[in-house]
Order: C-alpha cells, then sequence, then structure tokens
C-alpha cells in the first residue's frame, strides 16, 4: 500500500519534507529536513571545530592540566550530563513507528468526526507501543499488559487514542491509581521488585479479578506488538454536530493473528534478547512489511446505558458481544521506523485529552482520571511547551492564551495574550457538541466502588468457557499464577486462594496446590557451615535464590517468613 496523504490543509514547516508521488503531497513525518550527508563539526553556536576530540591543556602530552577556555570540551561534557529526561512512571519501555489509519466503512451515522467522513479517507498517525509496568530498559517479553498509543494527525487537531492489550482495567476508583502503581513497581524499603507486595495489593482491590485473569493467560505474553490486539478499556462519546451522540468502546484487531508465547518461551526471550519487541517490529518494518489491524466499534445507545445491567462507565468489564456488536469502519497500517527514537518515541506526548470533534470524553471515572494525569506528566518530562515539539505538534493550532515558558518556539509575535481583544478578530469556531447534552444534579459526596459477586462474574466466564475451549491454556494460567505466587508470604498466598476460589471453587484449589508445591520446590536447602576469610565472614551470604526472574514484572522473591 502506499504511504498515508494528509486530508487537510498542512504546514510544511510543522510536517516537514514532503515527496510528491501521483499528485498527492504525502506527509509521513512531522519531523524537520534529514541532516546533511557530510560537513565538518561545529559548536552549539555554529563556529567550526578543527579538532573534535582534542582537549586544550597547558603541556603538550597527556599528563596536563586542561583549560575552562575550552568552549568545545565544555559543551559537549556538559550536555552528555543533561541528555535524559524522565522517563515515564509507567509505559517507559515503547517502540515506535509510523503509517495511516484508512476508512473502510461508513460510521458517519453515529459521528461527525471528518476524518471518519468517508470509506478510503486516509489519516496519518504514529504509534507508540510499550509494555506498562517496567522501567526503560526492561525486558519487553516478560508478563505485563501492552499499550497501544495512537497519534492520530487529522484535518481538525491531533487526536490521541490509548488503548491497551487487556479489554478491562483493574480499578474503576481513579483514587487507586497511585495504590495500584506503586504495588507493581519496586518495594521503596529494598528498592527490589515485591510478590508480596504485589498479591496483597489485589487481595485488599479484587474488582481487579477479571484483569488478573487476562494478566496470567498467556495473552499478557505476546510474541510481539504485531501479533496482539488492543481496546479502548474506556467508553467514549460519538458525537455529531445537532448535539446527539452514541458511547462508544474501540476494539482493535491484528490481521497478523494473535500469536502468545508460553511463561517458560517468554522467560528465555527476555534472557536471550530483551529488545525482541523492539527488534521484532524494526525488522519487520525495514523489510517492507505492512503491520495492520482492523478496528471496530461497540455502539451503545444512551438509554440503554442507562439501564444496562453492567455500568458501561466500569472500566473492570467488558460488554457482551451479543448485546453490542463489532461494527467495523477502519484499518490502520504502519509502513516507516521512526528516524530518531528519542525525538520521536522519546519526546512523543500522549493523552486522552487530545480530542476532535466527534469524538468526545466521558463521565467515566478512570478516564477523568487518566485526563487530568497525562497531560501533566508530560509538562513534568518534556516542558511546558512540550506540545511545540514535532512529534506532537498538531498541523494548526491557535492558542493565544498558552505563551511562554522553556522552550518556547512559537509565541505568535504581537498576537494578545487575553480573550476577548479589540485588537484582534475571532473567528467562530465550530462546536463540538451542544454543550446541554448530559444534565447532572446531586449531592457531592466521597464514593468508592463497593465489591460485590459480580465483579466475579465475567473472571468466571473467562475461566469456565474462554480459557476451556483453548487447549492448555487453563494449564498455562493456573502454571503461571503458581510460578509467580509462590514467591509471595503465606500469609499473602492464602487470601489469594480465596480469590481465586470465589471466581470458581476448582480453579482457586488448583492453584493452591500448584503453589504450594512451586514453595516446596523453591525452598533453599541447609547451608553447609563456611570459613571466615580474613576480615570477610561470608557465613550469613544468602544462598542462590530460586526462581529468581520468574514471573510478572521480573518480580524476585521477597526475604519474608509466613
Amino acid at each position: 500500500m502506499p504511504s498515508a496523504t494528509t486530508n487537510g490543509t498542512t504546514n510544511g514547516a510543522t510536517n516537514g519534507a514532503a515527496s510528491e508521488a501521483n499528485g498527492a503531497t504525502q506527509h509521513t513525518r512531522p519531523y524537520p529536513p534529514p541532516p546533511p550527508k557530510s560537513s565538518f563539526l561545529t559548536t552549539m553556536n555554529g563556529a567550526p571545530v578543527q579538532r573534535p576530540a582534542a582537549s586544550q591543556r597547558i603541556g603538550n602530552n597527556l599528563r596536563a592540566t586542561l583549560l575552562l577556555q575550552d568552549i568545545n570540551l565544555l559543551e559537549i561534557i556538559q550536555h552528555l550530563t543533561h541528555e535524559r529526561i524522565p522517563e515515564r512512571l509507567v509505559h517507559a519501555r515503547g517502540t515506535s513507528a509510523f503509517g495511516w489509519f484508512e476508512v473502510t466503512d461508513r460510521i458517519d451515522d453515529v459521528t461527525s468526526a471528518a476524518f471518519l467522513s468517508e470509506v478510503g479517507k486516509r489519516t496519518p498517525l504514529f504509534v507508540r507501543f510499550s509494555t506498562v509496568a517496567g522501567e526503560r530498559g526492561s525486558a519487553e517479553t516478560v508478563r505485563d499488559t501492552r499499550g497501544f498509543a495512537f497519534k492520530l494527525r487529522t484535518e481538525q487537531g491531533i487526536l490521541d487514542w490509548l488503548f491497551l492489550s487487556t479489554p478491562v482495567f483493574p480499578i474503576r476508583d481513579g483514587a487507586k491509581f497511585p495504590s495500584f502503581t506503586h504495588a507493581t513497581k519496586r518495594n521503596p524499603e529494598s528498592g527490589l521488585p515485591d510478590h508480596s507486595m504485589f498479591w496483597d495489593y489485589f487481595n485488599n482491590n479484587q474488582e481487579a479479578i477479571h484483569f488478573l485473569m487476562f494478566l496470567f493467560s498467556d495473552r499478557a505474553t505476546p510474541i510481539d506488538f504485531q501479533h496482539a490486539d488492543c481496546f479502548s478499556i474506556n467508553t467514549y462519546r460519538f458525537t455529531k454536530a445537532d448535539g446527539t451522540f452514541k458511547y462508544v468502546k474501540i476494539h482493535v484487531k491484528t490481521n497478523q493473528g494473535v500469536h502468545n508465547f508460553t511463561f517458560p518461551e517468554a522467560t528465555q526471550k527476555a534472557g536471550e534478547d530483551p529488545d525482541f519487541h523492539t527488534r521484532s517490529l524494526h525488522n519487520d518494518l525495514d523489510a517492507g512489511n505492512q503491520p495492520s489491524w482492523d478496528v471496530y466499534a461497540q455502539i451503545i445507545e444512551p438509554e440503554v446505558a442507562e439501564h444496562y445491567h453492567i455500568n458501561i462507565f466500569d472500566a473492570t468489564k467488558t460488554l457482551p458481544l451479543k448485546d453490542f456488536p463489532l461494527r467495523k469502519f477502519g484499518k490502520i497500517y504502519l509502513d516507516k521506523n521512526v528516524r530518531n527514537f528519542f525525538a520521536e518515541s522519546e519526546q512523543s506526548a500522549f493523552s486522552p485529552t487530545n480530542i476532535v470533534p466527534g469524538w468526545a470524553l466521558t463521565p467515566d471515572p478512570i478516564l477523568q482520571t487518566r485526563s487530568l494525569a497525562y497531560a501533566d506528566t508530560q509538562r513534568h518530562r518534556l516542558g511546558t511547551n512540550f506540545i511545540q515539539l514535532p512529534i506532537n505538534k498538531p498541523d494548526f493550532s491557535f492558542t493565544p492564551l498558552n505563551r511562554d515558558g522553556n522552550a518556547t518556539f512559537n509565541n505568535l509575535g504581537d498576537v494578545p495574550n487575553y480573550y476577548p481583544s479589540t485588537f484582534f478578530k475571532y473567528d467562530t469556531a465550530p462546536q463540538y457538541a451542544q454543550p446541554d447534552e448530559e444534565h447532572w444534579q446531586g449531592t457531592v459526596v466521597d464514593f468508592e466502588s463497593e465489591l460485590t459477586d459480580a465483579d466475579f462474574d465475567q473472571a468466571r466466564i473467562f475461566w469456565e468457557e474462554t480459557l476451556a475451549k483453548e487447549p492448555g491454556q487453563q494449564h498455562n494460567f493456573i502454571s503461571n499464577v503458581a510460578v509467580h505466587l509462590a514467591q509471595a508470604i503465606g500469609r499473602v498466598r492464602k487470601v489469594t486462594y480465596d480469590m481465586f476460589t470465589r471466581v470458581n471453587a476448582d480453579l482457586g484449589q488448583r492453584i493452591k496446590t500448584a503453589t504450594e508445591a512451586e514453595v516446596a520446590k523453591n525452598a533453599c536447602p541447609p547451608k553447609p557451615p563456611v570459613k571466615a576469610m580474613g576480615a570477610l565472614n561470608i557465613a550469613n551470604l544468602e544462598g542462590k535464590q530460586a526462581g529468581h526472574n520468574v514471573g510478572i514484572f521480573a518480580h524476585k522473591k521477597r526475604n519474608l517468613q509466613a
């Protein structure tokens, strides 16, 4: 397939170099022109540097005093010590590519979004794939949810889709975000991953049980990003210019087929090639392949949502396909690798608040919380003007009220920095939807959702029906849980067995049996006495820890007793 073409007015300074093909201007990279093929080196201000590897010193030999007047040396050392920016708290490990979105089926009966207005219309996009919990240099094939962050460059602005490889989320109360995130990171005392901490969190927040069923299935160890599906998780709105709207959940299904590693395969691959997912995507695109995904919508009528037995704003639940069938409306193609990993992948910034007319937020509490957090973290990582970086900059924006700050590239000159003003003509903007589309009235309360038996229903269906139809997957699930849970302390394991028993009694018993067998296998043998070696007494050195790097986020066994 040919590369994507823009579907609106473009700015060459924003979109970078363009090529003409068949009379259509192609834009695949929002990036400046490529560097020259050859050049002498210069200082930051452009002055030539004759000997870049030399340093000014007193005495014409290696043993000498360096001089502070050596501008080239000062610049390259000072820049080196400032090259790294804060990594993302979550989704730190990732890779990226360019491609396009194409409308395959009409959807304009439920949305007025311009980029969805006609079949065949293409919109350039950038995608960042990621793991969730691991740090920037962590192995990519470990057990984890995968992030799919799409940045669509529509003629009405940038639209960000922030999707995940599991169709459900572990929380539905925004205030639990910090606890969930901390529990899947390192122990604050030891700085080590901690299985007991992980399972203790979920024991006390069991609405996440549906998420755990996906997380410990082989679905959480995909062979690469090209062979995985993703889901919007949250409920959004398709809106029309007349103010009407439908609720929508998005499903993105790979055309390469879903293929997963087993836990042993994923663990082996993490040791052999921790960059396997990045390498797979890079090599795939370098070879000229174009991985693709079909895009579907689950449409929910507002009147149906109000009385439906599942709360459509509960991110821990899915909506049954029999009641809300999938409706195909598009396809995503990838065709090019990033040209500069740091400038494009690391500096890319996504937020659910990047919306366009025809696509809107909802009262989904997790979506609302994400809307607060995402743009704020980019200001921390990249600075106030992160939106002015080429990878993030829309083709057109006019924000005279947002001025100054670090790294300001476009400050709009004499345009008034207040509104309204006698000295500037402001046009009327097209409306997203009528402002009175929803009415709310009620008392302000501190609300926290409560766990009910219904929270275990979909997890039970996943175990008794979905995994039961997939040969070997129930066995793999039990093994995956057992290997990880065996690294937790006894009193935590006991509560976890009870949690899985609420899903299915046989499941709870099988997990208990398998986990305790794993605990017994991992028990360290008695340590033989050893001699003191000079001032170093190694008698108390711990023996080799069994089961290290086994399981989710490469957690290690915590040194606690039951």
